[in-house]
């Protein structure tokens, strides 16, 4: 019989994996919403990194569901199509040509990249899109921008099936209209946003690139009631690109989500820190949450 060395970061990892249980089993049969995206889905190591968490989510118990979005990749395919993007505050104006590469794009290209990785790391993965079933149907969310959609109508009972029968789902932000063939861009922590409140989800993790919700000395709250993140907005503490995600996380309490957390997406297992360390690994946004002193940054 040949001998085995044990490596010093063994009983670490196993008393890593014991003090873990507790929150495996407070997070078994849960549902949790992922929003991916960013520079990571496009870096192989950082995609297979993700897809392993998410299969070992699923392997633990936990139903997790993935939204996606996918901008540098639809910047890129229009460069190559010559396709000119005119933006109007901030956003992108969305015509019939544009929403046209956007579907393309994230149903095709981005939305079956995932599903590859999931299934590489062991699991069972379904891509869908919004429209699918008529997941999620939506009105135009302004005018000017065009093919730009909010979700008015969700239908989340295919999620269900999906992952009741052990299937991880991955939805691509394209939605149905009010008419018919009519498609609409939605932009991505919105759709997770409505998806995470349809089933009204245990979690809703929406990975970023920053470290979380700063106070007005840089230090990142680790936890939130809605009261205080809307103070944060009217006093200027939020501001930026974190107004429309606090805004989602605000709409998707609201609406049955017990909680949302906003946390970095590059951290290396990020998903796994947040759900099953005592620490998180984010700013957490709840009902009814006492204050908790801030975390240095």
């Amino acid at each position: 019989m040949r001998p085995q060395t044990m490596k010093q970061d063994w009983p670490a990892a196993a008393r890593t994996l014991s003090e873990a249980l507790p929150y495996l089993q407070r997070y078994s049969g849960a549902v949790v919403v992922v929003k991916f995206g960013g520079n990571a889905m496009g870096d192989d190591d950082a995609m297979a990194q993700f897809a392993r968490d998410i299969v070992l989510m699923r392997q633990v118990g936990v139903n997790p569901v993935v939204v996606h979005g996918g901008g540098p990749m639809i910047n890129e395919m229009l460069d190559k199509l010559g396709i000119k993007s005119d933006w109007l505050r901030g956003k992108r104006v969305t015509d019939k040509a544009t929403v046209e590469v956007v579907e393309m794009v994230l149903t095709g290209l981005v939305n079956k990249r995932i599903v590859q990785a999931i299934m590489d790391e062991g699991g069972r993965a379904v891509g869908i899109s919004g429209k699918d079933d008529d997941l999620m149907v939506c009105e135009a969310d302004d005018p000017e921008l065009g093919f730009v959609g909010r979700p008015v109508e969700m239908n989340v009972q295919v999620i269900r099936d999906l992952y009741n029968a052990g299937i991880i789902p991955v939805i691509a932000p394209v939605a149905t209209g009010m008419k018919d063939n009519e498609t609409f861009n939605v932009n991505g922590d919105t759709a997770a946003g409505a998806i995470a409140g349809a089933l009204k989800a245990d979690r809703l993790l929406l990975l970023t690139d920053v470290k979380g919700v700063k106070n007005k000395a840089g230090e990142v709250v680790t936890q939130m009631t809605p009261e205080e993140v809307r103070a944060m907005i009217a006093d200027g503490t939020i501001a930026g690109g974190m107004i429309p995600k606090t805004e989602t996380a605000l709409a998707a309490v609201e609406a049955g989500v017990r909680a949302v957390v906003i946390l970095d997406g590059r951290v290396d297992n990020a998903c796994l820190l947040e759900l099953f360390t005592e620490g998180g690994a984010g700013s957490m946004i709840r009902s009814s949450t006492p204050r908790v002193k801030p975390q240095t940054a």
